[in-house]
Order: structure tokens, then sequence, then C-alpha cells
């Protein structure tokens, strides 16, 4: 195992390198060790993208079957949703895995497994033994600090056991935290043991400990508050990942402990579990259990769920998903504070001017946050003089303008999102093997969006021939969209199981049945959705995968948003109503009395107070929204010259964890209420801004929708907090009068609002 040492420190060195992970990779081969990387966590990492760790104990050892393979999956679920993806640790067939496939996460969860608990004493011996196993902490923050992964989320952090001071039983973890260069995010210590002089030792190996919140209090596992403090706290994830960016900046090679109190409504139970805690210590003492080593936390946390009847259970799961996503937070801010630093340092040689000025020539290994899967088309535009106009409807030609520009659903708003962010959006589309096509691509090209999304396709380029009167409001049109036909599952899905992108968006030109595959596989994989309706005739399109199945809980629904106008919501709700949806009337018996109630009386007061919002509600499309809820997260209504409404459904752990579970924090054009189910309804209004010009309408709405999902793609938690969501419809609302003001499809003028 000498050769063990040298090669960390060599991956430690390929790890501060721009896309380390290769290097990584090439290492490992070399030096034939047994650690596997898995795919996804290797290209997050190569890109500098947020990574947290997973522990494999607390699914090993720490929880019954089959609730451990439940919670595994849903801590990955939570990483992924907050913007980062999960590595989750384990050994298995004596070979470090760096991430896990779900076959090998459920294979350590079955009781059959027999699997060993891996500190990093037995690091080693369990290779050799070729053995499966659980890492606890001590060896999962070995195993980050080997990958180059900066945040690890888990439950309670080992420490001095009660009595330490006679039988020097310390945790192997603490040692570890002097060693590691991760944060280490958990509740704090678990309260079998002696937090105080657990508190004192990590003091004098130099381990910094932060409270994360608006106090010092520390907190004790199943409370929030142990009786002792912190020497430093914050309240936010950017000023976590600070602290650790520092300490990596001074090359301190230590870890750090973020200790996370346990979400609030669990606190009143923490009280009584905290006697069954006292309980279960003196059980052990009595029974000689505590003298047993590493199989006394087991039995300890198994007779103080016996104690409390499963209530500590639910507790102890509730912290493990609050530090998870906690974690996947500062993680995304942490690979902020790289990638800064690292464009910073790029930007002074002459070297990033020449990246610069080629854009076009991205390669395709560069893995985007956002993927755009919809139509690239090319718009002929012919707009009548106002000389002219009176004869738009007489069977002839008329004097006017005509012009030929790039258009497209799917690529006008990929063009948005990337004048915002360039280097994260990626378009998926069909184009002609045509002339029309080669325009496309050289035009695409010259703008620096990338083209290696694109397919050509026998038959003709996607063609939008419109005509405008002279105020550039849309007459009539025709629209060849056949193309986009031929892309097709395959394709797309390998594309996103590449990038494994924070959010893909879809525009309704693609088959209803495309949708719903992709729709299928991006949940299966915890990726947001976001639907463009496109046009009346196409707003369905999102159905088939939102309504086929009875889907009962509040987790199937997640991770889809969606954009109609007024008369798209219409449209989309006329159908649903079509159907027998159980989904949909179990949410039905739920909000009526809310709607007929607090929120309804919420609504109707900032009807009285905004003239432009009043119309929207009284012809019911509030209503509708509330009731389109049952199939959508998020529902953003374009409501052009009346502003801008946003629906959101909270699940109860989303609500609580939100400020808008905070009646002071929710702002005057916004109503909140909770339903029956625990569940939350916000509705919040943004009046339009005004356009001084207007050229065409054509693109606005596309503009609008490319803007919003960038804030989506760098702000997992936009529509939890009211400040993130008001700054994002702004955003968005610049750009779609920018685009008012343009006769191109997308305004050039969106860059200048980076």
């Amino acid at each position: 195992m000498a050769s063990f040492s040298i090669s960390r420190r060599a991956l430690q060195r390929a790890c501060r390198r721009p896309h380390g992970v290769r290097g990584i990779a090439s290492i490992l081969n070399k030096r034939d060790l047994p650690v596997d990387i898995h795919p996804e966590v290797e290209a997050a990492l190569a890109e500098n993208r947020p990574v947290v760790a997973l522990e494999t104990a607390v699914v090993t050892h720490g929880f019954p079957y089959p609730e451990n393979a439940k919670l595994a999956k849903s801590l990955e679920d939570i990483v992924r949703k907050n913007g980062s993806t999960p590595a989750t640790v384990g050994l298995v067939n004596g070979r470090i895995k760096i991430g896990l496939q779900q076959s090998e996460l459920e294979m350590l969860a079955e009781p059959g497994a027999s699997p060993v608990k891996i500190s990093r004493r037995d690091i080693a011996a369990a290779i050799v033994a070729k053995a499966n196993g659980g890492t606890t902490c001590c060896a999962t923050l070995i195993f980050a600090a080997l990958a180059g992964i900066k945040v690890f989320a888990t439950g309670g952090l080992g420490g001095v056991h009660r009595g330490g001071e006679n039988t020097m039983d310390v945790s192997a973890d603490l040692g570890e935290l002097t060693r590691c260069p991760v944060g280490l995010v958990s509740a704090g210590v678990k309260s079998i043991l002696d937090i105080g002089r657990t508190l004192e030792y990590l003091e004098t190996l130099g381990v910094p400990v932060i409270s994360y919140g608006k106090t010092t209090d520390f907190p004790a596992f199943f409370s929030p508050k142990s009786g002792f403090q912190s020497p430093w706290n914050v309240d936010n994830p950017l000023s976590a990942a600070q602290i650790l960016y520092t300490q990596h900046q001074l090359g301190l090679q230590n870890g750090a402990l973020i200790a996370c109190p346990i979400p609030e409504q669990y606190e009143a139970a923490g009280a009584s579990i905290q006697k069954a805690v006292e309980q279960a210590v003196a059980e052990s003492e009595a029974n000689g259990v505590n003298k047993l080593g590493k199989a006394a936390t087991p039995w300890l946390l198994k007779r103080i769920g016996e104690l409390t009847k499963g209530e500590s259970l639910a507790s102890n799961i509730a912290l493990l998903e609050n530090t998870a996503a906690i974690g996947g937070q500062i993680a995304v801010q942490y690979a902020k504070l790289a990638q800064n630093s690292e464009n910073a340092s790029r930007t002074t040689t002459p070297a990033a001017r020449v990246v610069e000025d080629t854009l076009s020539k991205q390669t395709p290994q560069e893995r985007p946050r956002l993927l755009i899967v919809g139509c690239a088309a090319i718009d002929i535009s012919a707009q009548a003089s106002p000389d002219g106009e009176s004869a738009l409807a007489a069977h002839s030609t008329i004097p006017g303008s005509v012009s030929l520009t790039l258009g497209g659903v799917g690529r006008n708003i990929a063009e948005a999102a990337h004048r915002l962010s360039p280097s994260d959006t990626k378009l998926i589309s069909a184009i002609g093997d045509d002339s029309f096509g080669r325009l496309l691509l050289s035009e695409l090209d010259k703008m620096g969006l990338r083209t290696d999304g694109l397919i050509k396709c026998p038959g003709r380029t996607s063609v939008c021939n419109m005509t405008f009167d002279s105020k550039g409001h849309l007459v009539s049109g025709v629209a060849d969209m056949d193309v986009i036909a031929e892309l097709n599952e395959e394709k797309i899905t390998k594309d996103i199981a590449d990038a494994m992108p924070s959010v893909v968006s879809l525009d309704g030109n693609l088959k209803p049945g495309l949708v719903n595959a992709v729709v299928d596989f991006c949940r299966s994989r915890g990726i947001h959705i976001f639907f463009e309706p496109t046009s009346l005739t196409k707003a369905t399109a999102i159905l088939p995968a939102v309504t086929q199945n009875d889907l009962q809980k509040p987790s199937d629904r997640a991770g889809i948003s969606i954009s109609p106008n007024l008369l798209e919501l219409d449209h989309i709700y006329t159908i649903t109503q079509q159907g027998d949806s159980p989904k949909a009337s179990d949410w039905e018996t739920l909000y009526k009395p809310t709607l007929q109630g607090p929120l309804g009386n919420g609504l109707a007061e900032l009807a009285r107070r905004e003239d432009s919002f009043a119309g929207i509600w009284t012809r019911g499309s509030i209503n509708r929204a509330v009731h389109l809820l049952a199939h959508f997260e998020h529902i953003l209504l374009k409501c052009g010259e009346r502003g801008v409404v946003v629906a959101v459904r909270l699940d109860p752990k989303a609500f609580a964890r939100s400020s808008w579970a905070h009646s002071e924090q929710v702002p005057r054009n916004a109503v909140v209420a909770e339903v029956a189910s625990g569940e939350a309804i916000v509705i919040a209004y943004f009046p339009a801004l005004v356009a001084t010009t207007l050229v065409n309408v054509t693109g606005a709405g596309d503009s609008f929708v490319g803007a919003l999902l960038t804030s989506m793609m760098k702000h997992p938690s936009l529509f939890q907090e009211p400040k993130l969501l008001h700054d994002a419809i702004h955003l968005a609302q610049q750009a779609a009068i920018l685009t008012l003001a343009s006769p191109l499809a997308v305004s050039p003028e969106i860059s200048k609002l980076r």
C-alpha cells in the first residue's frame, strides 16, 4: 500500500489543475489502483461543476431495509435538485466506488449483502478481501479528497464517546478532518456522544467549526441546540463556500465542519428523542455494549428507534435530507468561486482573447448545464408598409419589406440563453441538408452558439413564412416544420446522459411521444423539465407525459415547469377536463377550499390593488392555473401587456425550507396559502415593463423563456425564494423588451444584461 499514498498526492495535484479528473483517470490506470469514478461524477469534476460526496455506512449500518435503499436514492435526488452531482461512495467487490451505479447501491442496501463498515483502518484489508462495504465519515472524507470533491454531506459526525477521557474512545472521523480538505456538512455530532469534549478535541486539531444558521448554537443531531457554541456561524451557502475556498487558496489541507440544525418542524420531537438517547446510553453502559467499539453506535441507534417507536427514524431522515440540500447548495457556490477565479486568471493572458474570438470552436466535450430541444428554423418575414396595409387581404402583392432571419422556438430560446450564459447552453435540433440548413449552421457558428447538437436529415430545413401589419403584429403565416420529426429519443437521451444538465427545455414542435420519453428519462435522473407550448395547437404536447399515469406523490410531478400564454392556458385546461385523472381530482378536492378561502381572499385583494391583474383574475386564468398545478410544479403565465403571473406548488418540505413560509418575507405582489395536504400554493404577479419601441412581437416570449432558463439553471431554489424569483422575472422581462424593439427574433442587446 506504499504506492497508495504516492498516488493520493498525485491525484490531489491533478485535482487542482483544470480538467483535473482526466489526470486522475490516467493516474488510476497507470497505478492500477482499485478506484472507479462514476462517469457522471468524472464528467462533473472534469468541467469543474459542483459535486457532493455521500457516505454509505448510513445505508449499510444505519437504517433497516428497505428504508435504507429509499433514503440513498432520496439523498442523491435532493443533491441533484439543488444543482450538484451526487457521488455516493462505497466499496464493491474490493473496488472503491466514487459514485455508485443504482444496482450497486441497491446491492449494498440489501440485508443479504453483509457489507462491512469501512473506516481508515479497514480500507486496505477490505480491498484485499474483495469485500463489499459502507464507508463511514472517515473513509468517505478520504475518498472525496482523493477525487477532488470539496463538499461531503452526512448526518452526524463521530466524536469523543462518553467516558472517552478514560477509554480513549475517539472516532477516526475527527482526525481525518485534519488531513482532508473537504467541507463536512452534518447535523452536528451524534447526541449519543460527548459533544463538549468533541468540540474541544476539534479545537485542538485545528478544525474550523461553523454553525449554519443565524446563531452560533451548535446542533446536537436530533436537536438544533446542544447547549454548546461554535466559534463561527454563516447563514447562507455562499458564505460557507467562501470559507472552504479561502482554505483552498491558502493551501490548508484540513477540512471544516459545517453544522446544520435539524429542520424546525422536528425541534419539538428532539426533546423526547433525547430522553430516549439518555436511556439507551445508560442501557449500553449496563449491558457492556458501550465497550464494543464500532458496533456500539448501530446498537444505540436501533435502541433509540425502539424507544421512540420510530419517531427518531423520521427525524434522522429529515436531518440527512436537510444536509444533502445544503451540501448541494454550498457545492454550487464553491464551483462558481473556483470557475470565476480560473476565468479571471485566463483573461490576463493573450490566449484568453483568442478563445474569446473563436467561441464557435467550442469542443463537444464541454458539458452544458442547459439543454434546449426544439425547432431551429429560418424566418422569412414580410411587413406591410402603412400605405399598403389596407390591401393586405386583396390577393395581391403590396409595398413593404421582406427579411430573412434565424428563428424557430427552440433556437430563439437557445440564443437568448446563450447571450446571457454562453458556455452553459446547447441546442438540440434537426436541420435539412439544404441551403437553409447551411445558412443556419453558419450563422449559429458566427454568434458562438455551439452546433454539435444539430443533426442533418433528409428533407427541408424548417421555415416559417410570416406576414405582419405595419405595426409589427402577426397577420398570418405558413410554418414548414416537418424535419423536427426526424429528432429521435436515442439522440436526445444520449446528449442528456452525456451532459447531465440542470435543466432541459422542450418546445411544442416536438411530437408528444418524444416529449413523453424525454420527460420520463429526465425524471429518472432528477433533471428539471421546462416546456414552452409554442402555439395553441401544439400546447398540449406535454400532457401525455403528465397525465397518462395516476401519479399520487408530489415528487412525481416535481421538476416540470410550463410557460403558456393566456390562450394556451385555456386550451391546456380544457383538454385536461376531458380526461379522467385521479391525480387532478385529488388535487381539486384539496385546493378548492383554499381557493374559496385564504388564497381566494388574498387574490381578490391583489386584484383590487392591481388593475392589470384584476383582468387576469376575473377571466378565470388564475383558477385554471391553480387547477393545472396538479400536473406541473411551476406555471409561468405570459399575459402580454398585462404582465406575468407565476403559480407554484410547493411540497411540505420545500415550503418549510422556503422564504414563502415566513409571512414577513412575502412581498405585496404575492399570495401564499397552505392546502390540507401540507403543501402550499404561491401566486406571484409581476406587472409588465413598458416597451418604448415595438418592431415585432415574434420572439419576445422566447427571449423571456431563454433568460428565465439561465436563472433557473444558476439558482435551483429559484421558486422557493421571492427575491430570486423577482430578479429572474425582471431579467426575463428585460430580455423580452429588447427583442420587441429588434427586427430580429432575438435581440443581440440581450448580451448587455449579463
